[in-house]
C-alpha cells in the first residue's frame, strides 16, 4: 500500500482495532515503519550497553565471550523478540504488554506486568543515563573537569534526562526524526569502529573468538569474583548480549502512533533485534581482536575497552568514534523516556496507578504527547539515580544490584503475557492471530524457550556477586501480592471488555475531538 494512501483505508484500520479494544486515538499516529523499528534500535543501541558492558565478556571466559557468548545471548533475546511480535500484531496498543497480560491471562497478570515493566523501564533508563555519564567522564569529561564522582554522575543524568523529556514532550514527530537518526549514526560509528579495530590491531588471532579462558578474579581485574566452573562464567557472560539486547518492547508501546501496526510493529521488533544482534557481534569480535594483549586487557577490568582504543587507534580517529557512541547513547535514552511514558500512559487510562491515573493519561491537545506521564517517568527516574548513586550496601554500590534487578523485572514483565498468550492462543480469548503470526506449534516452541531463557537469564543476574538481586525480586513480589490482595484487586477493573468497549463510543469520539483527531 503507498503511502499517499494511508489517510484513507489504512488509517481506518489502524482506528478500527483501536476503538475494537475501548481506546481514542489520541496520540498521533505518525511514525512510519522505518520509524517503529528505529526507536527499538535505539533502545538497544549495541553502542550503548555493547560498550559500557564489554568487560563481562572478556572478565569471564575471554575472547569466546564475545565470540560465542554474544550470538547464545543474543538467540536468547531473540525467542522474545519473536514471540512479542506474535502477539503484538493482533493487538497493537501502547503499553502493549500490560494490555497483552490483561486480555490473554486476566486483571492480576496485566496488572502485575504493568508494574514489572514500568520497573524496568524507568530504572533501565537510570541505568542507560549513568553508563552515558560515564563514558563521557572517560572520554571528554576531562575537557569540563568531570570526572564521574558520584554526585557530577546525579547532575549530569538529572540534565540529560531534563533534555531527553523536552524533546519527548513536544511530539512524537521530533522523538522519530532523532530516532531515525540515530539507526544510521548507530550503523555508521559501529562501522567506523569495526574498521579502527581491525586496522590498528597489532595482530589478528582469529582463534580468540572461540578460545575459552578463565579471567575470573584478579585475572578479568575483578569483573566477576573468582570462579572455577567455566560453564558458570560462561553464563555470566551472556549478562553482556542479554543487557544489551533488550528495549525492543518499544516497538509494542508506540503501537498507537505507527501507521499500519498490525504490520509494522512486529516487524520493528524483530527487525531490531536481528540487526543489533549482527552488528554488534561484529563489534564486540573486532574489540576483541584488537586488544593487544589479552591477559593485560581482562586484567584491566571494566577499563578494557578504552585501553584497547588507546593504544592503538589514533587520536583524531578515536575522538570521532567516542562522539558518535556518545550522542547514540544520548539518543538510546530518549527512545527509553519514549517507551516508559507510553505504558505509563496506557496502565492510567486504566486506572491502574493508585493515585493520579486521569492527570498521567491526559494527552497534550498541541503536541499529541502524554505530556505528564512523560515527565513523571522523568522525575521518578532521576529519583532513582539519586538513590542508586547514594546508598552503598556494604563496598557494593545499590546501583549495581538494582541494575541487575532491572534485568530480572524487564524480562519477568516479558516472559508472564508471553505465557498467557502461549495457553490463550487458539481459544476464545485469541481465537485468531494477527497478520504477521508464525505456525501455532512454532510460536508455542518459541515462546517455550523464552521460558527457559527467562530461567538463564535469572540466574545470572543472581550469581555472585550479586546474590541480593534475588531478595530484591522476591520482595518486589511479595509485596505487589499483598497489595493485589488487600486493594488492587478490588479497584482496579483493567482494560474495557464487552459491552464496557461498546460503552465507551461517546467518550472515544469526545476524547479524539479533543485532541483534533478526525477519522
Amino acid at each position: 500500500m503507498a503511502s499517499d494512501d494511508y489517510n484513507d483505508h489504512a488509517k481506518h484500520e489502524d482506528m478500527k482495532v483501536l476503538h475494537g479494544m475501548g481506546y481514542a486515538q489520541e496520540l498521533s499516529r505518525s511514525m512510519s515503519k522505518f520509524s517503529n523499528f528505529a526507536i527499538s534500535f535505539s533502545i538497544i543501541c549495541t553502542l550503548s550497553g555493547g560498550i559500557n558492558s564489554f568487560a563481562q565478556a572478556i572478565g569471564s571466559v575471554g575472547g569466546a565471550g564475545a565470540g560465542i557468548g554474544w550470538i547464545v545471548g543474543c538467540i536468547l533475546s531473540g525467542m522474545f523478540a519473536l514471540a512479542m511480535a506474535q502477539i503484538g500484531s493482533a493487538f497493537p496498543t501502547a503499553g502493549g504488554l500490560y494490555h497483552w497480560g490483561s486480555i490473554l491471562g486476566n486483571r492480576f497478570v496485566g496488572w502485575l506486568t504493568a508494574w514489572l515493566n514500568l520497573l524496568g523501564l524507568i530504572t533501565v533508563l537510570g541505568a542507560i543515563n549513568i553508563g552515558t555519564a560515564y563514558f563521557f567522564a572517560g572520554t571528554f569529561g576531562s575537557m569540563f573537569g568531570f570526572t564521574g564522582t558520584d554526585w557530577q554522575v546525579v547532575g549530569f543524568v538529572a540534565a540529560v534526562t531534563i533534555l531527553q523529556a523536552i524533546f519527548n514532550h513536544v511530539g512524537i514527530k521530533v522523538t522519530t526524526m532523532l530516532t531515525d537518526i540515530s539507526g544510521w549514526i548507530i550503523l555508521a560509528t559501529t562501522a567506523a569502529l569495526v574498521f579502527a579495530c581491525l586496522f590498528y590491531a597489532p595482530a589478528i588471532d582469529i582463534s580468540r573468538l572461540w578460545t575459552f579462558t578463565n579471567y575470573s578474579g584478579d585475572a578479568g581485574g575483578g569483573v566477576f569474583p573468582a570462579n572455577t566452573s567455566m560453564f558458570s562464567l560462561f553464563l555470566l557472560c551472556l549478562l553482556l548480549p542479554v543487557y544489551t539486547i533488550t528495549g525492543y518492547d518499544a516497538s509494542a508501546h508506540t503501537s498507537e502512533e505507527t501507521k499500519n501496526a498490525a504490520m509494522s510493529v512486529p516487524t520493528g521488533i524483530v527487525n531490531a533485534v536481528i540487526w543489533s544482534s549482527l552488528a554488534g557481534w561484529v563489534m564486540v569480535c573486532a574489540i576483541t581482536l584488537a586488544i593487544p594483549d589479552m591477559t593485560a586487557g581482562a586484567a584491566s577490568g571494566w577499563g578494557v575497552f578504552f585501553g584497547t582504543m588507546d593504544a592503538i587507534v589514533p587520536p583524531g580517529l578515536k575522538n570521532v568514534i567516542y562522539l558518535g557512541i556518545l550522542i547514540t547513547q544520548l539518543l538510546c535514552g530518549l527512545a527509553t523516556v519514549t517507551s516508559a511514558s507510553r505504558m505509563l500512559f496506557a496502565f492510567s487510562r486504566d486506572d491502574g496507578m493508585p493515585v493520579g491515573s486521569k492527570a498521567l493519561a491526559t494527552v497534550s491537545p498541541k503536541f499529541r504527547t502524554p505530556v505528564n506521564a512523560i515527565w513523571t517517568a522523568t522525575v521518578l527516574s532521576i529519583l532513582y539515580v539519586i538513590l542508586a548513586m547514594s546508598i552503598k550496601i556494604g563496598e557494593q554500590s545499590i546501583y549495581v544490584i538494582v541494575v541487575n534487578s532491572t534485568l530480572v523485572f524487564l524480562f519477568l514483565s516479558f516472559t508472564v503475557p508471553l505465557v498467557a498468550g502461549a495457553l490463550a492462543f487458539g481459544g476464545p480469548k485469541w481465537p485468531q492471530p494477527g497478520p504477521w503470526a508464525m505456525s501455532a506449534g512454532l510460536y508455542k516452541l518459541v515462546t517455550l524457550l523464552a521460558v527457559v531463557g527467562m530461567v538463564v537469564i535469572t540466574y545470572i543476574a543472581v550469581a555472585a556477586p550479586n546474590e541480593r538481586v534475588l531478595y530484591v525480586v522476591l520482595g518486589f513480589l511479595a509485596l505487589a501480592l499483598v497489595l493485589w490482595v488487600a486493594v488492587e484487586n478490588r479497584r482496579f477493573e483493567g482494560p474495557p471488555t464487552g459491552e464496557k468497549i461498546a460503552a465507551r463510543k461517546a467518550a472515544i469520539a469526545a476524547a479524539e475531538a479533543a485532541v483534533g483527531e478526525k477519522g
